[in-house]
């Protein structure tokens, strides 16, 4: 299992997970109370209930880089076009604009 804490500015807004069973995101309780809380997509507007996939949510896909910067990528990092999960946690901590991506360690993370 894969998971990253996604911010919106330097908040937290909620938890990406790759499972078995596909992608979830959700935002995060503190995050939907607050609010000046922004949805982080148009296509993820703010609620409670989890959004579901099996394959990347596409806004999260477009945050991983393309071509040559991606190539570059792939093969610093021995990771696979096809693992977008592991693309979006070695490439997207400083991304162009308000979302950050920033990945879970569940020794040091409680959220």
């Amino acid at each position: 299992m894969k998971r990253a804490k996604i911010y919106m500015y330097s908040y937290y807004a909620g938890l990406l997970i790759e499972d078995e069973n596909g992608f979830t995101f959700q935002y995060d309780t503190e995050y939907l109370n607050n609010p000046s809380a922004e949805a982080i997509s148009l296509t993820m507007p703010l609620k409670k209930e989890a959004y579901k996939d099996k394959v990347l949510f596409p806004f999260f896909d477009g945050l991983i880089p393309e071509g040559w910067l991606l190539d570059i990528a792939e093969r610093s990092w021995k990771i696979s076009q096809r693992d977008r999960m592991s693309l979006l946690l070695a490439c997207c901590k400083d991304c162009i604009g308000a979302v950050s991506i920033i990945p879970f360690n569940t020794e040091t993370d409680e959220k």
